[in-house]
């Protein structure tokens, strides 16, 4: 099948916390092309911490050493016992996809970006088997549409016939994505943990809280990237949720229909009926800016992960095993921003 791939293979990072149980449910089955991806549990010391460090300009600072950073637990100075600043990195990437109302008005651009996104995330991976992904859905109720595989086209096949309608159970939705799919052995040290969100952020169905998935998140060693589907000219209480779900686990946040007309010259003082759009909805200018929009939102998530730094560390502190304990990284280069994890919790419930 012909497909088009908009840039390069990318690989995810993932997560950041401290390693505990995890435990698949009693009927899933081994994930495809990976005979090792059993239900099984994973505990361990280490605490894994992906960080981006970016300057001034935003621009990604990817020539840095482990002697740079320092990390600190509570306040106290941690010894990086693992340093990685590879591209190429096993990851489990978790698709979770926004088919409510909502996404309507621009459901064919996000779909065609969401299928970019698992095309490039999982590509050519039945050669190397080092990247495996997995599909949540979420309208009324939150659906795992696709277990864990390696099948790039398998998940892109059932994005391409699905069309929206009805509600918005997204804190469902990430909770069915941190527990119901099939593990990867090795899971969540290597391969790390990712989940990318496609949505507005919106939820009117779920029957948990965003506090309750931001603490299952911290404790499932998850990062958390979202690409907003909030209409340009509207204020989405949403955007306040991704925000959240993003800095909590160490994320990003993409609002590509905020900055559609920014390209475009002029695009303040062209008033029409609908406001001072250069670019009227509907038309080939508009797609074609929408579709550059898109572009750059998938770069961005992708980048940003691709560009990470990996610190492991064993934290010297063995009580209080079921506090928040917070996170801080710093880099011995001035004017620089970093984006890590706020903290972990470091068992299971």
């Amino acid at each position: 099948m012909m497909r088009s791939r908009i840039f390069p293979v990318i690989l995810l990072a993932a997560s950041v916390g401290l390693a505990q149980q995890a435990q698949a449910p009693t009927q899933a089955k081994p994930a495809e092309q990976r005979p090792e991806a059993t239900p099984f549990q994973v505990q361990v010391n280490e605490v894994v911490v992906p960080v981006t460090v970016t300057d001034e300009t935003g621009k990604f600072v990817s020539d840095l050493e482990a002697k740079d950073f320092k990390i600190y637990e509570d306040g106290r100075e941690q010894k990086i016992v693992y340093f990685n600043r590879e591209r190429n990195q096993p990851v489990v990437v978790g698709f979770i996809l926004d088919i409510s109302n909502a996404t309507r008005l621009h459901w064919k651009s996000f779909q065609e970006a969401a299928m970019q996104l698992v095309w490039n995330l999982l590509q050519d991976d039945d050669r190397t088997g080092k990247f495996s992904g997995f599909l949540v859905t979420y309208g009324n109720e939150a659906e795992l549409a696709v277990n864990t595989t390696t099948d790039a086209d398998k998940i892109a096949e059932y994005i391409r016939k699905l069309k929206p309608g009805g509600g918005a159970a997204l804190f469902d939705g990430i909770h069915l994505a941190l527990t119901r799919h099939n593990l990867v052995q090795g899971e969540p040290i290597e391969p790390r943990r990712v989940l990318v969100i496609i949505g507005d952020g919106h939820d009117n169905a779920s029957r948990y809280t965003l506090e309750e998935v931001i603490e299952i998140a911290q404790r499932n060693l998850v990062t958390i990237h979202c690409v907003s589907t909030s209409a340009f000219g509207f204020t989405s209480e949403g955007e306040s949720t991704l925000t959240r779900l993003a800095q909590e686990t160490g994320g990003r946040v993409e609002y590509p229909l905020e900055n559609v007309y920014s390209h475009v010259s002029g695009y303040l003082s062209t008033p029409s009926d609908e406001g001072n759009y250069a670019l009227r909805v509907g038309t080939g200018g508009y797609a074609s800016a929408l579709a550059t929009s898109m572009f750059n939102a998938i770069a961005n998530i992708a980048g940003e992960v691709t560009t990470q730094y990996i610190l492991r560390y064993i934290p010297d502190n063995t009580d209080s095993p079921k506090q928040f304990r917070t996170i801080r990284v710093e880099v011995n280069l001035p004017g620089v921003k970093l984006r890590y994890r706020r903290g972990y919790y470091p068992y299971a419930p």
